[in-house]
């Protein structure tokens, strides 16, 4: 049976960064704090916060479930989780420049040739391509988790299109309202400026023809897409506008969108659309949420999309096996933060251990999210490792494997009680031309269920607000 780092308790006594909010619990009447979470749960709803699950017969909104137990990260433990994250997101984005330019990586043997060119995520439409600031990744999400005192480990990049800012703003803003004297008590870090350090920082990366204020303007599917009340909110809070695809025209090669007074010429469009929809001229033909034509309006410089596509290549699972020598080759330094150990289904040594170790492992599609297409082992019937190592021999390339972690946990209430369970962070980074900063704490996913170690909100999960403490 493993071992799990409790985050908040050292055999039953408070860790020091949660002394000061533990005393406090310890203080309060138990039925109130049922009542505040009945209380934030009618906050999200009358917020509208709520999510979609794919592939279910009742696909309805549904609200992400919530936890007032806060979860706490001293300063001492934040600044050094910092510096790994900014030295990763640095060495992803000089990967991207790389692959779609020299390909020095190839060429010094560091990485397959093969896992570049047989690798979906590679966009031929982005050779030769150097968005303005070679900025690539404007946001990204690095997906971490914790074993021990001192071990945090990279589960996985997100360099596409990562979601879940909006919950981690959401969960801080419930809280102060519910609890301000939580906020008197212990000095928190503020993550509500995220959008304004947002706005500034796609900005600042605006193409180069643009002299006045850069007019931003945010790409969403549409009102049926999982992440929809995120990209409404996020472009109501940096004042920016929330577009889809039939709101924009390309006119005297430019992009522009739809607004009272006419069509008005876009700088940077914050896209929540995948590489595939994007441009139906480039990509798939049969998009209806892609702008046709936008791609050569952009690789001749006159627009900036965030993320750049073709930037997915980094968050391929297979690539990410490789992430601690991509790291030394771009940086000349060993990679701060850990990579979990990891199989590659593409090699038949490899493939071979992981089908006798089915029940022990964790796999995972390439380029998979949201805890889809994954295999638990340990949580999983024979009946279902027998229907996945069938699909693993069919199409090995398309899998990786991971030993299962022992994630740590921080409680939730349940019940009146506090209840132990695992946890997950995903921090979010922006990326301007001459700075990267890590916003202090980030997405809490926690497994609501006791023992589950999937902690996706498509698979029941629930999230906290995350505090990073002041020194």
């Amino acid at each position: 049976m493993m071992d799990f780092f409790d985050e908040m308790l050292d055999n039953g006594a408070p860790r020091e960064s949660y002394a000061s909010y533990h005393a406090w619990y310890e203080s309060q009447d138990k039925k109130l704090l049922k009542r505040k979470m009945t209380e934030a749960e009618a906050v999200f709803r009358r917020t509208g916060i709520t999510f979609n699950v794919y592939g279910k017969r009742d696909a309805d909104e549904r609200l992400i479930p919530f936890d007032i137990i806060p979860r706490i990260i001293a300063a001492r433990e934040w600044a050094r989780l910092t510096l790994g994250i900014e030295q990763r997101v640095k060495a992803i984005n000089a990967f991207l420049h790389d692959i779609y330019h020299n390909q020095e990586i190839l060429k010094a043997g560091i990485l397959p040739s093969a896992l570049i060119e047989n690798n979906d995520a590679f966009l031929p439409q982005m050779i030769g391509v150097t968005p303005p600031g070679k900025v690539y990744t404007h946001i990204v999400g690095v997906d971490l988790v914790r074993t021990g005192a001192d071990d945090f480990f990279v589960l996985e990049d997100n360099a596409r299109t990562p979601s879940g800012v909006s919950y981690m703003l959401e969960n801080r803003e419930t809280m102060l309202q519910i609890f301000p004297e939580l906020f008197s008590r212990n000095k928190v870090q503020r993550v509500n400026n995220y959008p304004q350090t947002l706005r500034q920082s796609l900005e600042a990366c605006a193409p180069k023809h643009c002299t006045d204020k850069p007019v931003i303007a945010v790409l969403t599917p549409g009102i049926h897409n999982s992440a929809y009340f995120e990209h409404a909110f996020l472009a109501d809070q940096m004042g920016a506008e929330l577009v889809e695809a039939n709101d924009i025209r390309i006119r005297d090669k430019k992009v522009c969108m739809r607004t009272t007074q006419g069509y008005t010429p876009i700088d940077v469009l914050y896209r929540r659309v995948d590489d595939d929809y994007l441009d139906p001229l480039n990509f798939k033909p049969e998009s209806m949420l892609g702008i046709p034509g936008i791609m050569d309006i952009y690789r001749a410089g006159g627009i900036t999309i965030a993320n750049a596509p073709g930037s997915g290549i980094a968050d391929d699972k297979a690539i990410y096996s490789y992430m601690p020598d991509i790291v030394r080759f771009y940086t000349g330094e060993k990679a701060l933060l850990r990579n979990v150990e990891t199989w590659r289904c593409s090699d038949p040594d490899s493939l071979k251990y992981v089908l006798e170790h089915l029940g022990d492992l964790v796999v995972k599609e390439v380029h998979g999210s949201g805890g889809y297409g994954m295999l638990v082992g340990p949580a999983s019937t024979k009946a279902e490792i027998d229907r996945f190592a069938k699909k693993l021999r069919k199409n090995p390339s398309n899998y990786i494997a991971q030993p299962t972690l022992a994630l740590s946990t921080t409680p939730i209430l349940n019940k009146g009680e506090l209840a132990p369970r695992h946890v997950d962070l995903r921090p979010f980074v922006l990326v301007a031309p001459d700075k990267i900063i890590t916003t202090p704490g980030g997405l809490t996913r926690v497994a609501m269920k006791k023992g589950l170690l999937v902690v996706n909100s498509s698979q029941g999960g629930g999230t906290k607000d995350t505090w990073v403490l002041e020194d």
